[in-house]
């Protein structure tokens, strides 16, 4: 089964081709290697990588006006494949995708990018939208 770490071309495209002046969530789920595979060869863990990617892409993060606004450690897989555990959950929200898109083309990101690619083993990034606040599931 393959493991994702970064988008596919196409995948990209399709991100680029939804509105970009709306705020939008992205559902960041990892799982960490447990040593991070650096081209370099420098040793760490992939938590250690993963928190050197927090420290030099954080300064970006909150020029474009990302924040995170939830952040969960897992513990039980209630409803999934039982083999499959993610070290890190959270929320990061962008007041617009155009914020996400200026994020990860600033030239300091694409340098610190490369620590998260060291410590991902898999991972899912799944745009979300804002709707309405309501009682239900459903609403």
């Amino acid at each position: 089964m393959p493991n994702y770490i970064d988008p596919e071309r196409d995948q990209f495209d399709a991100f680029k081709a939804l509105p970009r002046d709306e705020p939008i969530m992205m559902l960041n789920l990892l799982l960490f290697r447990e040593k991070a595979a650096y081209e370099d060869g420098r040793e760490a863990t992939g938590a250690e990588a993963y928190a050197a990617y927090g420290r030099e892409s954080g300064p970006v993060f909150r020029r474009v006006g990302g924040e995170i606004i939830w952040r969960g450690r897992p513990e039980l897989m209630l409803i999934g494949p039982q083999d499959k555990r993610w070290d890190m959950i959270f929320v990061a929200r962008y007041p617009t995708a155009a914020a996400f898109f200026e994020m990860v083309t600033d030239p300091d990101y694409r340098i610190a990018v490369k620590h998260r690619q060291a410590a991902v083993e898999d991972s899912r990034l799944i745009r979300t939208a804002e709707s309405g606040e309501g009682d239900g599931f459903s609403d």
